[in-house]
């Protein structure tokens, strides 16, 4: 929530910014008095804001209905209200706030026009913000930097979450009923993990991967963000069961260490991890089921946080991971 209010403001200051602007640039000079931007200011702000509360709807789980549609026929839909919305906006905001009489002609002339380059530029927009959705908004902005053209070493969190028994969910359920629920449990367990300032990297099959870069003090947020995603399912286990007759559960492993990032592929490139690190963190995910645990964090983990209060941290002593040579400490982490 906190972060949709620092967009909200920031998508208000820009809009406001852009008004004045205009102002400036269009209105001649006779017009510059301070009444004149104070209003310029407004209007820009309202406009991007009514804009903006579309986005947030269309983004929204009350906007499920539109995702069942192929992508181009949602982002013609969400376009289309956008629109729509925008140019309503601005035609109210020139009576309330210029004292602009909207005769017929304006309406069958102007307003058109405001709303195909509204449907412009939502379609822009839309277009900008899917591809940031598919990519990752760090990861795109990195490859676009060329930051990952040439193998590069990170210090990483990784968090490997797998789902519980999903083999014997789809002798169950069908393959397309353990599909649904596996889109629907990552779907619901988004928004858990970009609170908690995770990025994901991949989802394979019925685990995710989800990164953080180290930040010194800030590595406690992904172990928060695992007991987030409990809340969350917690939350939605009476929908769950009623849809699919059970309420999914999962393991998960966190680890933290040297990455090596780099871009992969000719046809389909992409942003690929490789390291020690990765394997590690598979395997401490892996190792959640022998160790009757439901989440394992490595002491390299645990050792660049304070754990502080609600933290109950059970030392599993070391242990020698499947395909790995050297041990490794292992701790089982709960509430506390």
């Amino acid at each position: 929530m906190r972060r949709v209010w620092v967009s909200t403001i920031v998508v208000a200051v820009l809009g406001a910014l852009f008004g004045a602007l205009f102002r400036y640039v269009v209105d001649p000079v006779d017009e510059t008095s301070i009444a004149n931007y104070l209003r310029s200011s407004l209007h820009g702000a309202c406009i991007t804001l009514a804009g903006w509360a579309v986005h947030l709807y269309f983004t929204s789980r009350s906007s499920a209905w539109v995702r069942r549609w192929p992508l181009v026929v949602e982002l013609m839909v969400r376009s289309l209200i956008m629109a729509l919305v925008v140019a309503t906006v601005a035609a109210a905001l020139e009576v309330i706030i210029y004292r602009h009489r909207i005769d017929q002609h304006w309406l069958l002339s102007d307003y058109p026009k405001i709303v195909g380059l509204a449907f412009a530029g939502s379609m822009l927009f839309g277009a900008v913000y899917e591809l940031i959705r598919l990519v990752g908004g760090r990861a795109l902005l990195n490859v676009i930097l060329g930051r990952y053209r040439h193998p590069t070493r990170e210090e990483r969190v990784l968090l490997f979450l797998d789902l519980v028994g999903s083999t014997t969910l789809a002798e169950q359920l069908g393959e397309l009923r353990v599909q649904e629920l596996l889109t629907r449990f990552f779907y619901d367990i988004d928004e858990a993990i970009v609170a908690h300032g995770g990025e994901v990297h991949a989802y394979v099959g019925d685990e995710v991967i989800v990164t953080w870069p180290v930040a010194a003090g800030r590595e406690r947020r992904s172990i928060d963000c695992v007991f987030a995603i409990q809340d969350r399912i917690a939350e939605l286990a009476g929908r769950y069961f009623s849809e699919f007759g059970l309420v999914p559960n999962f393991r998960a492993g966190l680890h933290a260490g040297p990455v090596v990032i780099s871009e992969c592929g000719e046809s389909r490139p992409q942003v690929a991890y490789f390291g020690d690190t990765m394997n590690v963190t598979a395997r401490l995910q892996e190792r959640c089921k022998e160790a009757g645990r439901n989440l394992l964090v490595s002491g390299d983990l645990l050792r660049l946080l304070d754990p502080g209060k609600g933290l109950a941290v059970e030392a599993l002593g070391p242990t020698q991971l499947r395909g790995r040579r050297a041990e490794i400490e292992v701790f089982a982490v709960a509430r506390g």
